[in-house]
């Protein structure tokens, strides 16, 4: 059996700010911790049927690049459901509300 662990090292300032965010995993090609300007973790607990979040950024995540990591993160999450689930339709219309989401906040698509 294969195991990877996977390591968040978060600095933060007097009030609790996230001034750095550093990750790791045992199963990456880069053994060094890589710095990251904002993460989003999310768990099912299946005692509870409900999802347990950590949704950090840095101070100077800059917000531009926040409406860039949404975007991408909307459309990732549709791949995971697709994957997950099979459900097309809905990824479809995942995928017409993220092309809405990019226009609305003025971003390329790439």
């Amino acid at each position: 059996m294969k195991k990877a662990e996977i390591k968040l090292t978060i600095d933060m300032d007097e009030n609790n700010v996230p001034d750095s965010i550093m990750w790791e995993s045992t199963d990456s090609q880069t053994k060094e911790a890589l710095p990251v300007k904002s993460m989003m973790l999310a768990l099912w607990d299946h005692n509870y049927k409900n999802t347990l979040r950590i949704d950090l950024w840095t101070k100077d995540m800059p917000v531009d690049d926040m409406k860039r990591f949404f975007y991408e993160t909307l459309q990732t999450m549709g791949d995971s459901f697709l994957r997950a689930t099979g459900e097309t339709n809905i990824v479809e219309d995942l995928r017409d509300y993220c092309a809405h989401f990019a226009d609305k906040m003025d971003l390329k698509q790439q």
